[in-house]
């Protein structure tokens, strides 16, 4: 299924403070609508232009979780890259994908979320790939993030991670069906995540909710 592209952004200078790092509340003063970027250790990182491989994989996802999430009325609200997530003075990420659960959603600001979603999903670029698994996941990791899926578009070495305790450990290595712990009831294939090779997502769909009407 080819992905739908937005048109190109045009490019957002990062702020520059000479001599000092920025604090969230400075990032979201200068955070305008259609940028995309990171405040990560007080630095501003901005997202690399997405690539067909990642628009593709993260499309899927956002869409098969919408479509699940309204057929088995789990209420909430998915976020694509649209809403800052504020998790401390430094540290403000606008993930991939982001869900924050029914109860969450009553306690969201008109401009960001002052606090995690429980499930997020971010797709690995060549310029993202450090972050991602390295400063991101541990802040992901320090507020309460119940669930984080590490995508890769290009070698399709996806990784998952759940809380356990203060950690977010890995789990599903090597099996061919992803069952989300913070999300019930959703599962994915492995073989769903290959841009190249993409299903359709009422296919996949329906194969979801047949295998809970099951259980």
């Amino acid at each position: 299924m080819p992905a739908v592209l937005s048109k190109p952004r045009p490019k957002v200078a990062a702020p520059k403070v000479p001599g000092r790092m920025l604090t969230s509340e400075e990032f979201l003063d200068w955070l305008e609508p259609g940028t995309l970027a990171d405040l990560i250790g007080g630095q501003v990182f901005m997202h690399s232009p997405v690539n067909l491989r990642h628009a593709t994989l993260v499309n899927f996802l956002d869409r098969l979780l919408a479509a699940y999430l309204e057929e088995a009325d789990l209420g909430g609200a998915l976020h694509r890259e649209t809403v800052a997530v504020r998790l401390s003075a430094r540290e403000t990420f606008m993930p991939d994908l982001g869900y924050f659960t029914a109860s969450q959603v009553t306690r969201m600001g008109t401009t960001h979320a002052a606090f995690a979603p429980i499930f997020v999903a971010e797709a690995l670029s060549p310029s993202t790939a450090k972050r991602d698994l390295g400063m991101k996941f541990a802040a992901y990791e320090l507020h309460d993030v119940q669930e984080y899926w590490v995508l890769d578009p290009d070698k399709l070495a996806h990784r998952f991670f759940r809380r356990a305790g203060d950690l977010l450990e890995e789990f599903s290595a090597g099996t061919e069906k992803i069952h989300s712990t913070s999300i019930a009831g959703f599962w994915v294939k492995r073989a769903w995540l290959d841009p190249e090779k993409m299903p359709k997502v009422s296919t996949c769909l329906k194969e979801i909710l047949k295998s809970a009407k099951r259980h």
